[in-house]
């Protein structure tokens, strides 16, 4: 960054460094012990919708690299509605028109579901899709049933927590969601601008 962008107040971009997603089973720990909060073995990247050929090459890679993992399933792979064997990832589009690649592991294999959204992020980025990628979330269960995700911000290099309330009125706890927060300080490098804490209503596994 040079002297002119200092002085009119420009700020360098953050490269994206996916490997800060390998603080997340460390941080759960601490999350916790400090709410209660386990994770659900769900998680997702979240990315603009994309057509054509390459990206379903690309995801047919991805399916193809997380599928070769024999300790995914255990002794039983698990099952859809229809009976169908479930793919050890799914892609899924929410109402508001962005695609989700969600991946399933049990809730004690975190640092096995972190490998995949790691995974995920990077096949994408060598298929030329990073321009594309939102952001990664891991989901969490608490007391009652509550939700919570950390959001990995890929354009910031940041967390931030989302903790949706539960119904239909699109509301979030917000006291949570800054205690979570300050619990993490030392373990993830937070998004300090709350403005950029965006809400993934219908994100999987909330």
């Amino acid at each position: 960054m040079g002297l002119l962008d200092i002085l009119l107040g420009r700020t360098k971009p953050v490269l994206p460094d996916l490997d800060r997603l390998f603080a997340l089973p460390s941080a759960a720990i601490t999350l916790e012990a400090a709410a209660g909060f386990t994770p659900t073995g769900t998680g997702a990247v979240c990315f603009a919708t994309v057509e054509g050929a390459a990206f379903e090459q690309t995801h047919r890679e991805v399916q193809a690299l997380l599928d070769a993992d024999s300790e995914r399933w255990g002794s039983a792979r698990p099952s859809d509605a229809e009976g169908e064997a479930r793919a050890p990832v799914e892609l899924s589009q929410d109402k508001y028109g962005y695609s989700w690649l969600v991946s399933r592991r049990s809730p004690d294999q975190l640092s096995d579901l972190v490998n995949d959204l790691h995974a995920v992020n990077s096949s994408m980025e060598v298929n030329g899709f990073g321009p594309q990628l939102l952001c990664s979330l891991a989901s969490f269960e608490g007391e009652g049933g509550k939700r919570l995700a950390l959001v990995y911000l890929y354009k910031r290099g940041t967390f931030y927590p989302f903790a949706p309330l539960p119904g239909d009125g699109q509301r979030r706890d917000n006291a949570l969601e800054l205690q979570v927060k300050a619990a993490l300080a030392d373990d993830l490098r937070m998004e300090q601008d709350l403005s950029r804490w965006f809400p993934v209503w219908g994100a999987p596994g909330l």
